[in-house]
């Protein structure tokens, strides 16, 4: 592990994307997956309940992983208790489009209004596999 007061890069700062009716899309984010921001979604790492939470940046020779998602990219987001989560994503009719287990986290798939390919990720191991 590096130096606390070391200077580098932390974490995921966020995410940042065009789309044609932010203040819609920040609207659908709000309403359908609970989270909301003055700028947009924003995530808070002191309410994350797993001891080591970490983020990433995967890179990909192709977009199959990233597909039906249309705009070369996915965004992956946390969930706590992915299970309960996708009963209220079936409630709000979100269509889920695969789910896995893949023993370190569980993950599931959306799309959000605009095409964006949302991966939706449970972390259930503390550390990186």
């Amino acid at each position: 592990m590096s130096d606390k007061g070391e200077a580098r890069v932390t974490g995921l700062g966020g995410v940042f994307y065009r789309v044609k009716d932010p203040a819609a899309t920040r609207e659908w984010y709000r309403e359908v997956l609970g989270v909301d921001g003055p700028y947009g979604p924003q995530f808070d790492w002191e309410a994350e309940p797993m001891a080591h939470p970490y983020s990433l940046i995967s890179h990909f020779e192709d977009d199959s992983y990233i597909k039906p998602g249309k705009n070369g990219f996915m965004i992956n987001l946390r969930v706590h208790d992915l299970d309960g989560f996708l009963k209220k994503l079936e409630k709000a009719k979100v269509k889920v489009l695969d789910k896995a287990d893949e023993g370190y986290g569980k993950f599931a798939w959306i799309l959000d209004p605009n095409g964006v390919k949302i991966e939706l990720w449970e972390q259930v191991e503390d550390r990186l596999p």
